[in-house]
Order: structure tokens, then sequence, then C-alpha cells
């Protein structure tokens, strides 16, 4: 399959513009792998200010802890790229950010920095939503293939469709 293009990201940022004006909800991103992508794919949109609040590009692990709230300790325990990290990125940008809905993305897009256990082309993606006073999240776990443009353009693809199911 192969990655993406411009103009499917547009559709499906389209798709995600609708569900949240329908729903009157606000987004917030919190990108690490995709370095900004979806929000740029969000702000693409004329209009956009109605239902994306904005979000953290927070690739390093210093500002996943100070912009996002992740702890240090799961930071060090789980790795970046884990589960248990996504989860605490997108509880952290409803909780920083403020809005609704939050998606999160950490990954390694590659070339380099892949191990055995997390080889390039890992990417955990979280969707956190508010519900009457609480934070439900969703998480996922993608394995891409390609080279690292396609891997970015996937997980943004990803981030992107799964806001449409929440």
């Amino acid at each position: 399959m192969d990655a993406p293009t411009d103009l499917e990201l547009h559709a499906l940022a389209r798709r995600v513009a609708d569900r949240m004006l329908e729903a009157g909800r606000q987004l917030v991103a919190a990108e690490s792998c995709t370095g900004g992508w979806v929000a740029k794919a969000c702000t693409d949109l004329p209009g956009s200010s109605r239902w994306f609040r904005g979000g953290a590009v927070a690739y390093s692990n210093s500002l996943k802890h100070d912009l996002l709230g992740v702890r240090e300790a799961t930071l060090e325990r789980e790795g970046a790229v884990s589960e248990a990290v996504v989860r605490e990125m997108a509880a952290g940008a409803l909780e920083r950010l403020g809005g609704d809905v939050a998606v999160a993305v950490s990954g390694i897009a590659g070339p380099d920095g892949g191990t055995p256990e997390k080889p390039s082309g890992t990417v955990w993606f979280a969707w956190a939503v508010r519900n009457a006073g609480r934070i439900d999240v969703a998480t996922v776990l993608e394995q891409f293939d390609g080279d690292r443009e396609s891997v970015r353009r996937r997980a943004v693809a990803a981030a992107l469709a799964g806001l449409l199911g929440v």
C-alpha cells in the first residue's frame, strides 16, 4: 500500500473537521515523530480555528515531560515509543492545552533509531476524549513499512483516521 498523498491527507482532515464541528468539539494534538504534521493537516483547512485549538510538538523526552506532563518514570520505564507514553501525552494535551479531544503520536520514523524490539516504523497512537469529568483514552500500535517520509505520512493518516472513531 502506498503512503497517502497530500490530497488524501487533506480529505481525511476535512472529515475530522466535519466530525468535530458536528459534535461541537475542540481538538488538540500532541506529536512526536510526526513533527506537527497532524496540526498542519488540520490548519491547512480554512476555518480550522473553529474546531482545532492547536498542539505541541514534543520530540524530546524532556519536552514530553515539561509540555505534556508525561511522567519521567514512565519515559524511563517504557521508553518514548510506548503505549504508556502516548496515553500520558494525550491526557496531558487535554489537561494542558484544553479541548475536548486529543490525538497523540510517538514513533520511530527511521531510518535509524530502531531496535529489534521497536524497529523503525513502530508508531503508537492515543486518542483521548473528555467525557463527563473523566478522560477516556484509546490506543493503537502500528508497524509501518517504508522510508521516513512514508512512515510519517502513514502515521498522520492513522492519527486522523482514528479521530473519526472518537
